[in-house]
C-alpha cells in the first residue's frame, strides 16, 4: 500500500510538473505576443512621418492626375476651338464680298440695258444720259463700301504714300518741279487704306 500511494503521489506530482510547464508555455506566447504588439507600436509611433510623407504622396499623384486630364481637356477644347474659328474664317473669305456683288448686280442690270438700246436707240443724248446714270450709281454703290478716289489733281505736291510716279517731264513752270503735272490712272482708298496707288507723271 504504500508504494502505491508513493506511486499515486508521483503521479499527481508529474502531473502538476506537466500543468505547470504548459501554463509557463502558454505565458511564454502570451508574453511574445505582447511584446510582438508592443514593438510594432513603438515602430509605429516612431515612424508617423513616413506614413504621413507615404499619404502626401499619394495626394500629390491625385493632383498630377487631376491638372493632366484637366490640362487635356482644356487642349481638346481648344483645338476644336481653333479649327472652328479657322474654318469660319475661310468661310467669310469666301463670302467677304457676297454683299458687294449683291449690290452692283443692279448695275450689271444696267448695263446690259443701255447696251440693248444702242442697237435699239439712234438717240446718242439719251445714250449719254443713260451711261452716266449708271456711271453714278456705279460710283455710290462703291462708295457706300467705304471706296474713295484718291485728290490727284494735277498741280498738288507728290506723296510717295499714295502715289506712284511712272515717269519725269521737264516743265516749263518752277512751280509745277516735283509735283504731280497729270494723272495717268486714279488712285483709291477703302476705309482710308489704299488698294490702289495713283499713277501719276511728275515734273522736274
Amino acid at each position: 500500500m504504500a508504494k502505491e500511494e508513493i506511486d499515486e503521489k508521483e503521479n499527481e506530482l508529474k502531473s502538476q510538473e506537466e500543468q505547470i510547464e504548459q501554463e509557463e508555455k502558454v505565458a511564454q506566447e502570451q508574453n511574445s505576443a505582447d511584446l510582438n504588439e508592443e514593438k510594432e507600436s513603438e515602430e509605429n509611433e516612431e515612424n508617423p512621418v513616413a506614413e504621413e510623407e507615404l499619404s502626401a504622396e499619394e495626394k500629390l499623384q491625385i493632383e498630377v492626375a487631376e491638372a493632366k486630364d484637366k490640362y487635356i481637356r482644356l487642349y481638346s477644347e481648344f483645338d476644336n476651338f481653333r479649327r472652328r474659328n479657322a474654318k469660319e474664317r475661310l468661310e467669310l473669305v469666301k463670302t467677304a464680298s457676297a454683299d458687294l456683288i449683291t449690290e452692283l448686280l443692279p448695275v450689271i442690270d444696267d448695263f446690259e440695258r443701255a447696251e440693248k438700246a444702242f442697237h435699239d436707240n439712234a438717240d446718242v443724248e439719251a445714250l449719254k444720259e443713260g451711261f452716266s446714270l449708271i456711271k453714278n450709281k456705279f460710283e455710290k454703290t462703291l462708295a457706300n463700301k467705304g471706296l474713295t478716289a484718291m485728290d490727284s489733281k494735277p498741280g498738288i505736291e507728290f506723296d510717295s504714300e499714295i502715289h506712284e510716279a511712272i515717269t519725269k517731264i521737264p516743265v516749263e513752270d518752277k512751280k509745277l518741279k516735283g509735283k504731280v503735272v497729270d494723272v495717268v490712272e486714279k488712285g483709291y482708298l477703302l476705309n482710308d487704306k489704299v488698294v490702289r496707288y495713283a499713277k501719276v507723271i511728275i515734273g522736274e
